[in-house]
């Protein structure tokens, strides 16, 4: 379980302090498939960021299975079962996919339990597993390569960030499959998003609203969704149906 309680952020702007995240507290139970959801600029990336440990928050505390994990690392919260996937994901020069794999799955793990990882995310695993993660793949088989080892730590907690962001219209309707797939399997572990795209908050188990850096609203699915879609920012195309590429935002 994760529990944040009275989180608040701040950032130098000038002379003053620029509020990113305020008096935030909320809680993902396990065995739950969360959405973080909202404006642009609402700090939803900020409180992944804060949640993976990237970030420290100015204030309040951040507790992950029990144990207060404000001050740890994001290496020692990852090492607790917390994953993080970027939302433009990192290129490694020199790495393979296997690689890669083995890595975050944290042990060395067979080829075909690797090609099995890739096999979820929609890609040919001959084509891949001997891949180097560079800037010869797109940004769309550098997400699935991403989330396929999401898959492979086994995650308590798994956070994407906008996963959404840059991918083509098939690799987002597999990405749905994926987090549906996961969804029905992780029994006592949890699944967080970020993101603004109406499909992904249809599979959702709860949805949290972020507006100007507090909760505006939290519940399950079948009680938010409907007004947002109905919102006046639904209209402006805050909640999206489709990708429509890296530089869409709202």
């Amino acid at each position: 379980m994760l529990e944040l309680q009275n989180i608040s952020f701040q950032v130098a702007d000038g002379s003053a302090d620029k509020e990113i995240i305020r008096n935030v507290s909320l809680t993902i139970p396990d065995g739950r498939l969360a959405v973080i959801t909202g404006p642009n600029g609402g700090g939803k990336s900020t409180l992944a960021r804060l949640i993976a440990g990237i970030e420290r928050p100015t204030e309040g505390r951040i507790f992950f299975r029990g144990e207060d994990v404000t001050e740890r690392s994001i290496t020692e919260r990852a090492r607790m079962g917390l994953a993080y996937a970027f939302q433009q994901p990192v290129r490694f020069k020199g790495i393979h996919v296997l690689d890669l794999l083995r890595i975050a799955a944290g042990k060395r793990i067979a080829t075909a339990d690797a090609c099995e990882y890739l096999s979820a995310v929609g890609l040919c695993a001959r084509d891949y597993i001997g891949r180097e993660v560079n800037a010869s793949l797109s940004g769309g088989e550098l997400k699935r390569i991403e989330i396929a080892t999401v898959l492979a730590r086994n995650a308590a907690l798994a956070v994407f960030d906008e996963p959404e962001a840059g991918i083509d219209l098939w690799s987002f309707q597999n990405l749905i499959a994926v987090f549906e797939t996961m969804r029905a399997q992780m029994k006592d572990r949890s699944i967080l998003i970020i993101s603004h795209q109406e499909r992904i908050l249809n599979i959702a188990d709860e949805i949290i609203v972020l507006k100007d850096g507090m909760v505006e609203r939290q519940g399950a699915r079948e009680d938010v969704l409907p007004a947002l879609i109905g919102s006046s920012a639904a209209v402006h195309g805050c909640w999206k149906t489709e990708p429509k590429g890296a530089n869409a935002t709202c």
